[in-house]
């Protein structure tokens, strides 16, 4: 053998020994990446937790690739797990609120806000539609899309048509606005029965919504006076009846709820006689008992809204009537209004309690359980195997102060945590 077969034998050796190296180096990594992608965990303990459904004691959350995995008492769990262990003492899970009535595309509210503060879904009703996006780790937010109304019907006055509403003139231009809003990603078709002018209403009063956008301060509230009720009686235009009719119809061909802005007796009447599914307010004025029971008959659900409409004359009647008759309330404090705190509304909650005299388990299941089932997500607003991890907490018991729950001390969203103060 020469010198020059020597040396590529070498050289030979030397290569093969790059070539192992660089595919050690690459299964060594594929080891790294496989781990790294590896679905994470997280176990939380706390002294109670509210499972959407009722309160519980002794029971442990484990959370695993952003779902709820295993809900049981502590003890159950392994110890050798490898889940990330979040030990809250004295401290309430919840699963994360939900807001069934917000504006914040139009109104510019920041997600980041809204979701630190306890609001883990929201629907965003009257305003830029978008396909649904969110829940891991993000707001997940829902919208409707623009408030379907009359030509130069409520908001248009005061608002615009620009992303905040559309109008409708005919059954079959109707119909068509249904289609194109359900492309566009509308999960519920709002509609506006408005004529104006109830005292202590906010649109009645003399003011521009679309520029009373305050600045916030750390709590996430506004720091403004209420709203000073214009007494003048506006003669907005109405859709009619067969236009709202038209309206349901082709939202229920395609899966599709609707939900009516109401005031007051005439918007109530055709809202009705249409067969809406749902009113976006308690009604300002007084609604005749009668139509009140007749609605409740169709199993259609208020959005509570009575914070935003604490002035209106009618508001304690509806609430306490709608509520006898056996009529369902489900959470919304609608989010972007001036003073209304970008988060969970305790005002709300304790207005809910008082105005429709729901005790504390039907209150916190109308912002969670209640409202998921209300939104067709599966176990959402549950605590729960198989719901998403959208999970806030609480240091102690918000039986003893709702307002703590406008500060969560941990927030998850998809299994992400957004918030952790503990």
């Amino acid at each position: 053998m020469n010198d020059t077969s020597i040396k590529l034998t070498f050289g030979s050796i030397k290569y093969i020994q790059f070539l192992l190296f660089i595919v050690l180096a690459g299964f060594t990594a594929a080891i790294s990446l496989a781990q790294d992608t590896k679905p994470k965990s997280i176990l939380l303990h706390a002294t109670r937790i509210f499972d959407g459904d009722k309160f519980r004691t002794n029971v442990s959350v484990l959370i695993t690739d952003g779902y709820i995995t295993q809900v049981d008492s502590r003890e159950l769990f392994q110890l050798n797990s490898d889940a990330t262990v979040i030990n809250l003492g004295d401290a309430t899970l919840l699963p994360g609120f939900i807001e069934l009535h917000a504006h914040l595309s139009y109104q510019k509210v920041p997600v980041e806000t809204v979701l630190k503060h306890g609001i883990t879904t929201i629907r965003d009703v009257g305003g830029p539609v978008h396909q649904p996006y969110g829940g891991n780790g993000n707001l997940r937010v829902l919208t409707s899309g623009p408030i379907i109304t009359a030509p130069n019907g409520y908001p248009i006055p005061i608002l615009g048509d620009k992303d905040i509403a559309i109008t409708a003139s005919s059954e079959e231009e109707a119909r068509k606005v249904v289609r194109e809003l359900i492309n566009q990603g509308s999960i519920v078709i709002k509609i506006a029965l408005e004529p104006g002018g109830e005292k202590g209403a906010p649109w009645s009063a003399h003011h521009d919504h679309h520029h009373e956008i305050p600045n916030r301060g750390h709590n996430g509230h506004h720091n403004l006076p209420k709203h000073t009720a214009s007494h003048s009686k506006q003669t907005w235009p109405l859709l009619s009846e067969e236009i709202v009719k038209a309206i349901v119809d082709e939202a229920h061909k395609n899966d599709r709820r609707v939900t009516a802005h109401i005031a007051e007796i005439k918007g109530a009447q055709i809202a009705i006689d249409a067969g809406i599914d749902e009113w976006a307010h308690i009604p300002c004025e007084i609604i005749p008992d009668h139509l009140l029971k007749k609605a409740v008959s169709q199993n259609v659900k208020i959005i509570s809204t009575f914070d935003t409409l604490s002035k209106c004359i009618g508001v304690s009647h509806n609430a306490s009537t709608w509520a006898a008759l056996g009529g369902k309330f489900l959470y919304g404090s609608e989010i972007a209004h001036p003073d209304i705190p970008w988060g969970i509304d305790a005002q709300e909650l304790i207005y809910m309690r008082q105005m429709a005299k729901m005790d504390l388990i039907e209150v916190l299941q109308a912002a969670t359980s209640k409202a998921g089932q209300h939104l067709n997500i599966p176990f959402l607003g549950t605590l729960q195997p198989g719901a998403p991890a959208d999970i806030i907490a609480i240091k102690g018991n918000p039986t003893d102060n709702l307002k703590k729950l406008e500060y969560p001390d941990l927030v998850i969203s998809g299994g992400k945590i957004i918030v952790n103060n503990f």
